[in-house]
């Protein structure tokens, strides 16, 4: 259906790919992968012949039609005075203006009968005529739209409803070759889980570039991977393809070392031998097949060097109790969201939420940022709690009018500290070139501004964060380093999202949202899919889920009132004998906690020193003159390494002598 051949693209001095050829037919699901930068959007461009290659072919099959589904689009260039269902049967400009011109005749109670008008009438049948309707309203039904949303002006919905709109419009067009970059940032998990279903039926040809694995996976019977500036195909789905690519890494960097070993061996004879005259013609014969090695000799193998890397720095400790919500409740008109909620998060928490569409996880997650006011109820944070908020509408954090530097150095309001040096290093980390941090948001892609604001986030470290789908946006190589990140992120975490490798890789507790009620899991979600027999994996995030009853409003359950021995003295004036039994009693009770109570301070003072370690320690590896010294900055960072092992086990010490204490405070 499609040929590229020989495809070669450079702009100045950068090569994107070179000789790049690939063959696509009508059965192939093709994932299209790669870094940052690899060159993925302008291969999408040059077979939608928005630009031309510098070198190579490319050549479609006769009558072969494509759909192309951008991440983003200018939504202004659409008549967005158009309804919703105008926009889907758009299919093509010819198809959309038939169908106005016969809308007008027969809004004037005619039919047609002038030659014009027959003629409209058979070539907007043969194109699909009115039954293209009919299939765009089940497509739409399918993405999320309700029947009395067809017929509104687009210019009503928020931009990601529009697209949509458009995405309604491919799938109901329905072309030989479907071109989709990141087609689910715009879906909720229901809406993508109907869009997943209907890819795998659907008679034409896909190349996707998607961030989502299980996407991926359960569509793509290949994975194009496009990485240094070649395209490699690999079969099967995305799984498949780390599991190939690790064993040929693995196979290269074997035969790497044997032709190098070999070359060693060579030279080590030519340059014993090559200076003797009796063996000079065997050391020039050596040479010869050293070269011939090197000609031939494969590369060793490399992971792209220009990657998303970054980390979280170490954020103030807070409280063990890090914000409280009691008797909430929140509602929009007449739909009560919450009523009496009562939530508590502890420190050092990983928390996912799930739970089907509308049921709160958002508006929950906004609460407990302190973002959206709510009815009634409170909401207290703990002691040098610091809330970090990255909303689902990047834009909600971000002002367009700014530059990235400008919105970057925003943060100096919550973190003084910052300085327009630390500012390039966290945006270089995240990709931001040297001239990028010029540009403004309003002109940014969705994953420019997802690692906009990321770089905030880490310019004013919060210990309570909380993330809904932060995975939007970003590429698999992004999400990974997010994901490393997050992993030694110090602080509090509750997050959403639907990405279901995301979710296993951070997440550590389940907190199920449904009809109102918080349901925990004190496990991860292999432990949720495993206790609430859900469903698969993917489908388990939406599932409805019967809270139960005991933890149904988010409260801890309450401990029984000890009970009293049964052959205590009731009454009568206590003997000498007795009173001496009971101070001897009180006294063996008390000492276990003030043992504890005396572990528990010589923990605390023992981390506040630590801490201060750790601030001496970074702040001198800041400093220039740090790096005049040859191996200060090295052994700076072995001490800080250190330093960082060792208040992690205080804390954890700490935190299980405090649980120690207040059980010992309870017998008391």
């Amino acid at each position: 259906m499609l040929t590229l051949a020989d495809i070669s693209k450079t702009y100045g001095t950068r090569t994107l790919f070179s000789e790049v050829s690939l063959f696509i037919s009508r059965n192939d699901r093709l994932g299209l992968v790669g870094p940052n930068g690899a060159g993925k959007t302008t291969l999408f461009n040059m077979i939608l012949g928005e630009e031309p290659p510098d070198e190579g072919t490319i050549t479609w099959e006769r009558g072969a039609d494509f759909g192309y589904l951008p991440q983003e689009t200018d939504i202004r260039q659409e008549n967005l005075e158009a309804t919703i269902l105008d926009l889907a049967t758009a299919i093509t400009p010819e198809f959309a203006a038939l169908r106005d011109q016969l809308r007008i005749v027969e809004a004037g109670g005619a039919v047609a009968h002038t030659e014009a008008e027959i003629d409209a009438h058979d070539r907007f049948d043969h194109m699909g005529g009115y039954a293209m309707e009919t299939k765009a309203k089940i497509v739409l039904s399918g993405l999320g739209f309700r029947d009395t949303d067809f017929n509104r002006p687009a210019k009503t919905f928020s931009g990601g409803w529009v697209m949509r709109a458009y995405l309604a419009r491919l799938l109901t067009q329905e072309p030989a070759l479907l071109l989709l970059d990141e087609p689910t940032n715009h879906l909720d998990l229901e809406a993508l889980l109907w869009f997943q279903d209907y890819l795998t039926r659907y008679p034409g040809g896909l190349v996707v570039i998607s961030h989502d694995r299980a996407f991926l996976n359960a569509l793509c019977n290949g994975i194009l991977e496009l990485r240094n500036q070649t395209l490699n195909r690999w079969t099967g789905n995305y799984d498949d393809y780390l599991i190939q690519k690790e064993a040929d890494k693995e196979q290269q960097a074997a035969l790497f070392k044997n032709q190098q070993r070999e070359i060693a061996h060579l030279q080590k004879f030519v340059d014993r031998f090559g200076a003797k005259a009796s063996m000079a013609s065997r050391a020039k014969s050596k040479e010869k097949q050293i070269e011939r090695l090197r000609d031939v000799a494969v590369d060793e193998p490399e992971d792209d060097i220009r990657g998303v890397h970054f980390k979280f720095p170490q954020p103030p400790r807070s409280a063990l109790k890090v914000v409280n919500l009691s008797k909430i409740g929140q509602a929009y008109g007449e739909h009560v969201v919450y009523r009496d909620l009562n939530f508590t998060a502890e420190r050092g928490q990983r928390l996912v939420l799930i739970g089907p569409n509308g049921a709160g996880k958002s508006t929950l997650l906004k609460i407990l940022a302190g973002v959206i006011p709510f009815q009634s109820g409170t909401r207290e944070l703990g002691s040098n709690v610091v809330a970090g908020y990255f909303a689902q509408n990047r834009l909600d954090g971000l002002d367009p009018t700014h530059t990235v530097m400008e919105e970057a150095m925003t943060m100096r309001e919550t973190n003084p500290e910052v300085t327009e040096r630390m500012a390039r290093t966290i945006l270089g980390g995240l990709l931001f070139r040297k001239d990028d941090v010029h540009k403004k948001i309003s002109v940014l892609s969705g994953g420019e501004k997802s690692r906009l604001a990321l770089a905030k986030l880490l310019l004013a470290p919060p210990n309570l964060l909380l993330m809904d789908e932060p995975t939007t946006h970003l590429d698999i190589g992004s999400i990974d380093a997010l994901i490393n990140a997050l992993k030694n992120f110090a602080g509090t975490l509750i997050f959403i999202s639907h990405d279901v490798h995301f979710i296993r890789e951070v997440a550590g507790q389940v907190l199920h949202v449904n009809a109102g009620k918080l349901t925990p899991y004190a496990g991860n979600y292999d432990y949720f899919l495993e206790k609430s027999k859900a469903g698969n994996e993917r489908a388990a995030l939406t599932a409805r889920l019967e809270p139960r009853p005991a933890l149904g409003d988010g409260r801890p359950v309450q401990a029984a009132p000890a009970k009293v021995a049964s052959d205590a003295p009731r009454t009568g004036p206590k003997s000498k004998e007795q009173k001496r039994a009971e101070a001897a009693a009180r006294a063996n009770r008390s000492a276990p906690l003030r043992a504890a109570r005396d572990k528990m301070k010589a923990l605390e003072s023992e981390i506040s020193r630590l801490e201060k370690t750790q601030n001496e320690l970074t702040a001198a590896l800041e400093a220039p003159e740090t790096y005049s010294e040859p191996g200060k900055a090295q052994s700076l960072n072995r001490e800080l390494s250190i330093a960082v092992d060792q208040l992690q086990s205080a804390t954890t010490a700490w935190e299980k002598v405090v649980k120690e204490v207040e059980s010992l405070e309870k017998l008391g």
